[in-house]
């Protein structure tokens, strides 16, 4: 007979996890702490993709419709789903947008899992109507104008016995949030007004609260829905209403972001973009992924582990690329090795970048050139390399200019590749859409290499937007020359050869066409 302490120990754990209302950085701690240790991620359509590089977990998306994203699941499947995953062992996570328990559903699954003898933890998020109050202005509760605040929803299961009642809510001393309303709005008003709330309340609806493409329209209780249509406002969306609206030009702060609404390419390897995405969400935009370039080991370690246990023969150590950076140190460190194999070295980085990925090692770069580029590294570096033993650690492929002008100043160079920059066959096909439809107003150009990929794994339906509709943007005048010659035009550089650059670039640019 199985013994029942041992089957217990089989099942695995689910966590039903609150994502916040679209910006990733709402995510709680515990929340990102569950998504590490997952083996299973299912999230619903409400959850920004962002989150996902938390876990390196199977993630399956659950669907309202049918189509590219996944199979409609309804909510006896996925408590299945959850459950046939826990039992295999797996430690699964259901990562819903807002907060598992304020309209999401939570409270049925957790049910479901209980009653399968699932151990299962609930993690809290910031519910839709918090975060939509705070991103468009609105203090919920205020001590002048609403000392309550009332959560509503605005789509109600029609079999349920006892409906909302608005006799109470026109009464109702504070805010109304009402989730789910957009397209019950005008009945929602009508009840209202028909209940006593007075026409002239204030109300604002919120679309796509807490992400770059949050809209916002504010009216009275009597004017809302027409000027909501108008708008044409998407869900989900929530609708506040009362006094408190009148305060939010007082308080508004999101969609003054120099970059909201903005809808930016970033075709950075995948593992490399989650700090520029971010970046990005934080001054407004809306990160859509094109990994151009794949970054792999070399075919051979044989030629790097040939060289580690010299490199206390090196004077300088020169990386242009935070790849080169890892590449090396993370290869010394798996042979055995350590930082003490490099301290007779000095360091020269190409910039600020792959300065900060060698103090994550506990190294400081010597040499940081004051343009961030290949011919001011050289430039800078030539006077100290004469005679001197210097190792790039570099790419498999890229320009010459440092290797010319650093044997032509005397050093004794060594070019070790410590990674492969590989070419992708084709770019995500929801990102490629994305281009196709015209919906991106920039591409950030952060290397030549990156250029005359894109050029290439972009397709007609989608060239026919460059220029126009979405603007390209370079790093740096090289990267803006291999744009050229590549057929891409561009509408702008960076001053500062760095990602930010790109995104003060972006944000110049758009300036000038107001």
């Amino acid at each position: 007979m199985p013994d029942p302490q041992r089957l217990h120990s089989a099942i695995g754990r689910v966590y039903l996890v609150g994502a916040g209302p679209g910006d990733p950085g709402l995510l709680t701690l515990r929340g990102a702490e569950c998504l590490a240790r997952a083996d299973l991620v299912l999230f619903d359509g409400l959850v920004n993709p962002l989150l996902l590089r938390h876990s390196h977990a199977l993630a399956e998306q659950t669907c309202r419709v049918d189509g590219p994203a996944g199979r409609v699941l309804r909510q006896d499947e996925i408590n299945r789903r959850l459950i046939e995953a826990a039992r295999s062992g797996k430690t699964v996570v259901r990562l819903k947008g807002g907060d598992p328990f304020i309209f999401g559903r939570g409270s049925e699954e957790a049910a479901a899992l209980s009653d399968a003898g699932i151990p299962f933890e609930v993690v809290p998020g910031i519910t839709a109507a918090t975060g939509a109050a705070v991103y468009t202005g609105i203090s919920l509760t205020h001590r002048d104008h609403a000392s309550a605040v009332a959560f509503v929803t605005g789509h109600e299961d029609p079999t349920k016995s006892i409906s909302l009642d608005y006799l109470a809510l026109a009464k109702f001393p504070g805010t109304l949030v009402f989730y789910m309303g957009l397209h019950r709005l005008g009945a929602i008003a009508q009840s209202l007004i028909e209940a006593g709330k007075p026409m002239s309340t204030p109300v604002c609806v919120v679309s796509r609260a807490t992400t770059p493409r949050q809209r916002t329209v504010t009216g009275t209780l009597a004017e809302i829905a027409s000027l909501a249509i108008a708008a044409e406002l998407h869900a989900p969306s929530l609708v506040i209403v009362g006094d408190c609206v009148r305060l939010r030009e007082q308080a508004r702060w999101f969609e003054d972001r120099p970059l909201f609404g903005q809808v930016i390419g970033i075709p950075r390897p995948e593992e490399q973009a989650d700090e520029t995405a971010l970046r990005a969400v934080e001054l407004g935009a809306q990160p859509v992924l094109l990994p151009t370039i794949e970054i792999v080991p070399p075919e051979s370690w044989g030629e790097v582990d040939a060289i580690l246990p010299r490199l206390n023969e090196f004077d300088w150590i020169v990386f242009t690329s935070v790849n080169g950076v890892h590449g090396l140190l993370d290869r010394l460190w798996e042979s055995g090795r350590d930082m003490r194999s490099v301290a007779r070295a000095r360091f020269a980085t190409i910039g600020p970048s792959t300065a900060a990925a060698l103090e994550k090692y506990s190294l400081r770069a010597d040499l940081v050139p004051s343009e961030f580029r290949a011919e001011a590294l050289a430039r800078e570096l030539c006077p100290q390399v004469a005679g001197k033993n210097v190792l790039w650690a570099r790419a498999s492929r890229g320009r010459d200019v440092l290797p010319t002008e650093l044997t032509a100043a005397g050093a004794n160079l060594t070019q070790l590749v410590v990674y492969q920059n590989c070419d992708v066959d084709q770019l995500p096909v929801s990102s490629l859409q994305q281009i196709e439809r015209g919906e991106l107003n920039w591409i950030g150009l952060s290397s030549p290499s990156i250029a005359r990929s894109l050029a290439r794994l972009l397709t007609d339906e989608a060239k026919v937007w460059l220029g126009n509709k979405t603007k390209l943007a370079c790093i740096s005048p090289v990267t803006t020359a291999a744009a050229k010659e590549a057929g891409l035009p561009i509408a702008a550089e960076a001053k500062e050869y760095t990602w930010e650059g790109l995104f003060q670039a972006m944000i110049a640019a758009n300036r000038e066409t107001i």
